[in-house]
C-alpha cells in the first residue's frame, strides 16, 4: 500500500516536473526565432507569415500527439530530439509572429508620393516638446490630414520640428520666420507640415537611426511650414489627453525654474546640473550638455544619468520594502495577502509607474517586463534554476519587443545580469551583513561586471573606459542612494531638487578629473563579429569562480579583439570612403600607411556636427590616424566637423582654403592649398590642381571690397593617382570641392590633368557645376554625389544628372547609397553601406542598375 502510494506520488511529481525541462527549449526558440527574423533584408507578404504561424500550430499539435503516444509507451523519442523539435517549433512561431507585426507596422508607413508635400495636419502633441537653439521638436499623434483639401492617410505618429533660431538656415528651412510658441503636451493643433520617411546617415559601424525610429513607432519626420505664404498654425484646444506627458513636462519645467531661472547668480553650470536632475526624474536626456555626455561615456557612467534598468530596479526594491513594512502593520491585510507578496506586487506596479513617468523608454520597458516576469514566477511558488529564470526574462522581453535584440542596451543589461547570477548565485547570503562585507560585495560585483562587459563594450562601441571601474564604484551608490532619491523626492518638495543638484557637483568634479587622465578611455578598431564573441566569452571566463589555471584560457580568446587591425591598401594603391554626412563633403583617403581626410562635413546645430556625430566615431572604428585634414573651402557644410576631428587627431596637419581669421587656425596652423603642390605617400601621388596663387592673391584684395569672391571659387581640387606601369597607368580620383563652371573652364584652359576614374561631383551636383566640357575631359567611370536626402537645394540637379547619364557615367548618391567605398585596385566597383547588412526597417529606396547602360543611381 505504501509502495503504491509512493509510486503514485512519484508519478505525480514526474507529471508535474516533466514539462519543466521543455521550457528552456521554448524560451530559447522564442529568442532564436526573433533573432533570425531580424536578419531579413526585406519583409515577406503578411500571408507568408500567417502560413508559417499555421504551420507552427500544426507542429504543436503533432508534438502533443507524439507526447501522448510516448506517455503510453507506443512511441519512443530521445529527449534531445524532443528538445530540438520543441525549440524549432517555438522559433518558427516567433519568426512568424515577429514578421506579422513588422508587416502590419510597415503598412502604415508614409506614402512616397506624400514626401515633400504641404499637408494640413490636425493632431495632438503626444510627448513633451523638446526645445533647443534651432526651435522646438514635436511628436504628434495624427488625427486627420488633408492635401489640397482632400483627405490623405498619414502614419499614426510623426515627429516634426518647428524651427526658429540661429540654426534654422542650417536646418534647411531659411524661409521660416515665425518663432515657435510655448507648446504643451496634450494640446491639439492644426499645422501645415512637410514630411519625409525617417532617413538616417548610414556609415560603417554607425548608429542605426532608422531602427531607433522604428522602435519609437515614428514613421515620418519633417518640419512645420510657417512662412508668409503658408496657412498659419492654429491652436485648437488644450486637452486632457496624454496626462503623463503633461505631468512630465510640468516637472521638467519646474526643475529648470528652480535650478536655473530661480538662481541668484547666472552660473552656466547650473543649467548643466539641472539637465542631469531633469534626466533622472523625467528621462529627458536632451537637456544634458554634450560635453557632459562625453565625460559620462569616458568614465563609463552614462547608464546612471539615464532612466536605466538600475534605477527602475532600485525603485522597485525600495517600493517593495516600504509597502511590505506598512503591510505588516495590519494583521487583517497580512491574513488576506502575505506582506512579501504584497510588497512584491507593489514594487513592480510602482516601478512600472516610474518607468511610465520617465518616458517609457525602451530600457525602462525591458526592465519592467523582466521584473514582472520574475515576480510572477516567484508568486506562483516555483523555484527555477537561475539560467532558466534568466532565459525566461530574456524571452519575455523579446516577445514584447523583438527589435530589442538589435540594441546594445539589451545585451549589456542581460549579459551583466547573467554574469552576476553565474558568478554569485547566492549573493544575498554569501556575505555577512556588516558594512565592510557589503562594501566587499559591491566591490566584487562591480569588478566582475567590469571584466565581463569590457569585451562586450569593445564589440558594441569600439571603446572601453579604463577608469570606469573606479568611477562606477563611487558613482553607483552615490547616484542610486543619494542623488536619485533626492531628485525624485523633489516632486513632492521642490527644495530637494537643490540638494540633488548640490550632491551632483562633487561627483561631476570627480568624473571630469578621471576623464582627463591619460588613457582614461581606450579606443580600438572594430573587430569582426567572431573576434568580438570570442572576447565576450573570454571576459565571462575571467569573471567566473574558477581556478586561475582555467581562467588563463581567456587570454587567447581576448587576443584577437585587442590586436585587430583592419586591412589597408597595398603599396601603390589607395581607397576612398565617401562618408554619409548629409548635405556636405567628407571623403577619407587611405594609403598603405597614411590617411587624408578631405573636408569634414556640415554643422547640424550648436551641439551637433558631422565631426562629432559621424567622422570621429568612424575614424576610431577604422583605427585611423589622420595625417592631413584638407578643407576645400570655408563653407560650413565642408568645415562644420573640422574642430571635432582636429581635437581627436592632434597630429593631423591642417591644409585648405580658409580666410586668415578663421577660428580653426587657432586649433592648428594652416597650410594654404595651391595649384602645383605635390606629395607622394606609399607610391600614391597627390597633386593640388586649384586654386592658383594668383587666385588667392586676388581674393585677398577683393576681401577688402564690398563684394568679396564666393568661397566656392577657391575650392581646393585634389587629384590622387595610384602607382602603375607606363602601359597601364594607375587609377585616378578627382576631388573637386565646390568649384563651379568658371573654375572648371579655367582648369581646362591651362590643360590640367583631369582624367579620372572616380569624380567627387563638384558642388554636390549643383546646376552651376559639372559643365559638359569638364565631364568630357574627366571622363569618369563613377561620380560620387554627397548630398542630403531631400535637401532644400535640390542637389543633385536633374539637368546635371542628365549630363552624366548621357555619357554613361554611374552616379552614386550618398542619400541612396550611404557611405560609398571605392578602391583603386578595383576602379569599376563601388560598395554602398546601405547594401551591406540591409535590414527591412531601414528606409527602402529604389535600386538602379550599373551605369554602363546609362542608368543613374
Amino acid at each position: 500500500m505504501e509502495g503504491a502510494a509512493a509510486a503514485h506520488a512519484s508519478a505525480s511529481t514526474t507529471r508535474i516536473r516533466a514539462p519543466l525541462w521543455r521550457v528552456p527549449a521554448v524560451l530559447l526558440g522564442v529568442v532564436v526565432g526573433a533573432a533570425v527574423q531580424l536578419q531579413q533584408p526585406e519583409l515577406w507578404a503578411a500571408g507568408v507569415y500567417a502560413a508559417l504561424m499555421l504551420a507552427a500550430g500544426l507542429a504543436v499539435g503533432c508534438a502533443l500527439a507524439i507526447a501522448r503516444r510516448r506517455s503510453v509507451g507506443r512511441w519512443i523519442w530521445p529527449r534531445w530530439a524532443t528538445l530540438a523539435w520543441i525549440g524549432s517549433v517555438a522559433a518558427l512561431a516567433m519568426f512568424a509572429l515577429c514578421g506579422l507585426r513588422a508587416a502590419s507596422y510597415a503598412e502604415q508607413a508614409l506614402a512616397p508620393a506624400l514626401e515633400g508635400q504641404d499637408i494640413r495636419v490636425t493632431g495632438v502633441v503626444a510627448a513633451m516638446p523638446q526645445a533647443n537653439e534651432a526651435g522646438t521638436r514635436l511628436r504628434m499623434r495624427v488625427l486627420s490630414a488633408r492635401l489640397n483639401g482632400e483627405p490623405v492617410r498619414l502614419p499614426p505618429r510623426v515627429d516634426v520640428a518647428w524651427y526658429g533660431g540661429a540654426f534654422r538656415d542650417a536646418a534647411g528651412v531659411a524661409d521660416l520666420q515665425l518663432k515657435p510658441p510655448a507648446l504643451r503636451a496634450g494640446e491639439r493643433w492644426e499645422l501645415t507640415v512637410r514630411l519625409k520617411a525617417p532617413h538616417g546617415l548610414r556609415n560603417p559601424h554607425g548608429f542605426d537611426y532608422e531602427l531607433w525610429m522604428w522602435e519609437q513607432g515614428v514613421q515620418a519626420t519633417g518640419y512645420v511650414r510657417v512662412g508668409p505664404k503658408d496657412e498659419a498654425p492654429v491652436r485648437l484646444a488644450a486637452t486632457w489627453q496624454h496626462p503623463v506627458e503633461q505631468a512630465r513636462q510640468s516637472v521638467r519645467d519646474a526643475i529648470q525654474d528652480r535650478l536655473v531661472h530661480g538662481a541668484d547668480d547666472a552660473d552656466p553650470s547650473r543649467a548643466r546640473i539641472a539637465g542631469v536632475v531633469a534626466a533622472l526624474v523625467t528621462g529627458d536626456q536632451r537637456a544634458i550638455d554634450r560635453a557632459d555626455w562625453d565625460v559620462f561615456r569616458a568614465t563609463g557612467v552614462a547608464h546612471l544619468v539615464a532612466i536605466s534598468g538600475l534605477h527602475i530596479t532600485l525603485f522597485a526594491w525600495l517600493a517593495a520594502q516600504g509597502v511590505g513594512a506598512l503591510w505588516r502593520r495590519s494583521a487583517r491585510l497580512c491574513l488576506a495577502v502575505p506582506a512579501p507578496s504584497a510588497g512584491l506586487v507593489a514594487g513592480v506596479v510602482l516601478a512600472a509607474g516610474y518607468a511610465l513617468f520617465s518616458g517609457w523608454g525602451v530600457p525602462a520597458q525591458r526592465t519592467v517586463i523582466m521584473l514582472a516576469t520574475v515576480a510572477l514566477l516567484q508568486l506562483s511558488g516555483r523555484r527555477w534554476p537561475w539560467p532558466q529564470v534568466w532565459l525566461l526574462a530574456c524571452a519575455a522581453v523579446v516577445l514584447v519587443d523583438p527589435w530589442a535584440l538589435a540594441q546594445a542596451g539589451f545585451w549589456l543589461s542581460f549579459v551583466a545580469v547573467g554574469i552576476l547570477f553565474a558568478t554569485n548565485p547566492i549573493a544575498v547570503s554569501a556575505y555577512p551583513s556588516s558594512a565592510r562585507a557589503r562594501f566587499y560585495a559591491l566591490f566584487r560585483e562591480q569588478w566582475v561586471v567590469t571584466l565581463a562587459l569590457s569585451p562586450l563594450s569593445l564589440l558594441l562601441f569600439g571603446q572601453v573606459s579604463v577608469v570606469g571601474f573606479a568611477a562606477n564604484l563611487v558613482a553607483i551608490p552615490w547616484v542610486t542612494l543619494v542623488v536619485t532619491p533626492l531628485a525624485l523626492a523633489g516632486v513632492l518638495w521642490a527644495p530637494l531638487w537643490s540638494l540633488a543638484a548640490l550632491s551632483l557637483q562633487p561627483l561631476t568634479a570627480l568624473l571630469y578629473w578621471l576623464a582627463q587622465w591619460p588613457w582614461a578611455v581606450v579606443f580600438l578598431p572594430a573587430a569582426p563579429l567572431w573576434a568580438g564573441i570570442a572576447a565576450v566569452a573570454g571576459g565571462a571566463l575571467l569573471a567566473m569562480r574558477l581556478p586561475w589555471r582555467l581562467r588563463w584560457l581567456a587570454l587567447p580568446l581576448l587576443w584577437p579583439v585587442l590586436w585587430w587591425q583592419p586591412a589597408r591598401p597595398a603599396v601603390g594603391q589607395f581607397e576612398l570612403l565617401a562618408a554619409d554626412i548629409g548635405q556636405g563633403n567628407a571623403v577619407l583617403v587611405r594609403t598603405a600607411t597614411h590617411t587624408l581626410l578631405y573636408d569634414a562635413g556640415p554643422r547640424f546645430s550648436r551641439e551637433s556636427d558631422a565631426g562629432h556625430r559621424v567622422l570621429v566615431p568612424l575614424l576610431r572604428a577604422l583605427g585611423e590616424r589622420v595625417d592631413r585634414l584638407m578643407l576645400s573651402h570655408r563653407d560650413a557644410d565642408h568645415t562644420g566637423g573640422a574642430a571635432a576631428v582636429l581635437l581627436q587627431q592632434p597630429q593631423a596637419e591642417l591644409m585648405g582654403s580658409l580666410e586668415a581669421d578663421n577660428a580653426l587656425q587657432r586649433l592648428r596652423p594652416l597650410q594654404p592649398c595651391m595649384a602645383g603642390q605635390r606629395w607622394v605617400w606609399d607610391g600614391v601621388a597627390f597633386e593640388v590642381l586649384h586654386p592658383l596663387p594668383a587666385d588667392d592673391a586676388a581674393a585677398t584684395v577683393a576681401a577688402t571690397t564690398l563684394r568679396p569672391p564666393r568661397p566656392n571659387t577657391l575650392s581646393c581640387v585634389l587629384r590622387i593617382t595610384a602607382a602603375g606601369a607606363p602601359e597601364a597607368p594607375g587609377a585616378v580620383a578627382l576631388l573637386a570641392g565646390d568649384i563651379e563652371a568658371p573654375q572648371e573652364q579655367a582648369l581646362l584652359a591651362r590643360d590640367a590633368a583631369l582624367r579620372a576614374d572616380v569624380l567627387l561631383v563638384p558642388h554636390h551636383g549643383s546646376k552651376t557645376s559639372s559643365s559638359a566640357p569638364f565631364l568630357e575631359s574627366v571622363q569618369p567611370r563613377t561620380a560620387l554625389v554627397q548630398a542630403g536626402y531631400r535637401n532644400r537645394f535640390g542637389h543633385p540637379a536633374p539637368e546635371v544628372l542628365q549630363r552624366y547619364q548621357q555619357r554613361g557615367i554611374r552616379v552614386v548618391e550618398s542619400s541612396w547609397c550611404g557611405a560609398a567605398a571605392w578602391s583603386s585596385a578595383q576602379p569599376g566597383a563601388v560598395v554602398c553601406e546601405r547594401d551591406v547588412g540591409q535590414r527591412y526597417w531601414q528606409h527602402q529606396m529604389g535600386r538602379a542598375v550599373d551605369g554602363a547602360d546609362g542608368a543613374v543611381r
